[in-house]
C-alpha cells in the first residue's frame, strides 16, 4: 500500500480472522489501556511506566490473568473461543524470555481483547481491562510459566 492509498473501514466478523490478527489487535488496547491507567494514576516517568506496565502486559502476566478467567468461569463460552484460537495460531516469532507455552497463552489472552473489540463489545473490553487492573493491583498476578 503506497501513502496514497486510503483504507475504508468495514464492519468484519471476527469469527472470520485468525487469532494472530484479533491479538495483533488485542495487544494494542489492552496495552493502551493500561498505560493510561499507569498515567491517569499519577505515573508519569516514563522508565517507571515501562516497569510497571510489565506487570499487567507481560507474557506471564497475561498467561497468569487468563489462567484465573478460565479457572474462575469469568469469560463467556465465546471468548474461550477466541482465547483458543490465539493461544492455537501458529506463530512465527520466537517467544522471548519465557516458555512456547506462556507465549501461547498470552497470545490467546490478547485474541479475546481483539474478537470483542470487533465484536462491538466495547463494554464487555472495559469489564475485562477493569478486572485484569483490579487482579494485579489486588493480589498480583501468578507469574505461570508452562513448559
Amino acid at each position: 500500500m503506497n501513502k496514497a492509498q486510503k483504507l475504508t473501514e468495514k464492519k468484519i466478523d471476527p469469527n472470520t480472522l485468525s487469532g494472530q490478527t484479533l491479538a495483533y489487535l488485542g495487544d494494542g488496547i489492552y496495552e493502551a489501556a493500561i498505560r493510561r491507567h499507569l498515567i491517569k494514576g499519577g505515573m508519569l516517568k516514563p522508565q517507571n511506566l515501562q516497569r510497571a506496565a510489565t506487570h499487567y502486559v507481560s507474557a506471564k502476566a497475561q498467561a497468569g490473568l487468563i489462567a484465573k478467567m478460565l479457572d474462575t468461569g469469568f469469560l463467556t463460552e465465546e471468548e474461550e473461543t477466541a482465547y483458543r484460537r490465539g493461544r492455537n495460531a501458529k506463530t512465527h516469532t520466537k517467544a522471548k524470555n519465557t516458555s512456547l507455552a506462556t507465549y501461547e497463552m498470552s497470545t490467546g489472552f490478547e485474541a479475546v481483547f481483539g474478537y470483542l473489540d470487533l465484536a462491538g463489545e466495547e463494554g464487555r473490553v472495559k469489564e475485562l481491562i477493569a478486572w485484569c487492573i483490579d487482579e494485579v493491583e489486588s493480589e498480583g498476578t501468578r507469574e505461570y510459566v508452562f513448559n
